[in-house]
């Protein structure tokens, strides 16, 4: 798994959810996530979370620090399980600056309010993570909270340091899985 830091601002529109569109646009081909501050604004023909399009609940906010993954040897169903194993690193990761976060399936909350957004979805060659936390409030269309309410302005260290524990623990996963021997009925 390949990780990436992309240090300009990318207004994130849905149409980035593609695959190919980190190879394309930065030259990263393979298994890999990067990520990348910017606003985001998701309309709903661009939406992907149909419960999201049927309650008319568009995606927007002025800064988010965004992540992509792509994934090429996964189904729908393991790239969820990657999914929420993500979510869970950025709670971990969180919690180990002292900031007390709950995660809720894909979601995550701190100071009672929500901070992020995530979906997994399939393309015909790959499978695709985007999830994106509040740097800021603004521009979102229900009350968030945000990096800034917790106190945390190295956006770009935050970002290096979740992509570095999801690569080593799907590192982790692939050695857990190569290491052992088969077993047959006795």
């Amino acid at each position: 798994m390949k990780s990436l830091f992309i240090d300009k601002e990318i207004k994130y529109t849905g149409r980035e959810l593609a695959p190919h569109w980190i190879y394309k646009n930065f030259n990263v081909c393979g298994d890999c996530i990067v990520s990348f501050v910017g606003e985001v604004d998701v309309k709903l023909d661009e939406m992907v979370d149909i419960e999201d399009v049927i309650n008319v609940e568009p995606i927007a906010s002025k800064k988010m620090l965004n992540f992509i993954i792509e994934c090429f040897d996964c189904s729908l169903s393991e790239m969820v399980w990657r999914q929420r194993l993500f979510i869970s690193i950025i709670k971990e990761t969180l919690e180990k600056l002292d900031k007390t976060v709950v995660r809720d399936g894909d979601d995550l909350f701190f100071d009672g309010k929500k901070f992020s957004v995530s979906i997994a979805t399939k393309s015909i060659t790959s499978t695709l993570v985007h999830t994106a936390l509040n740097i800021v409030k603004d521009g979102a269309p229900i009350e968030v909270s945000s990096l800034t309410d917790m106190g945390i302005d190295n956006i770009q260290k935050l970002a290096q340091d979740i992509m570095d524990a999801f690569c080593k623990e799907v590192e982790s996963i692939y050695m857990a899985k190569c290491k052992v021997r088969g077993v047959s009925e006795q």
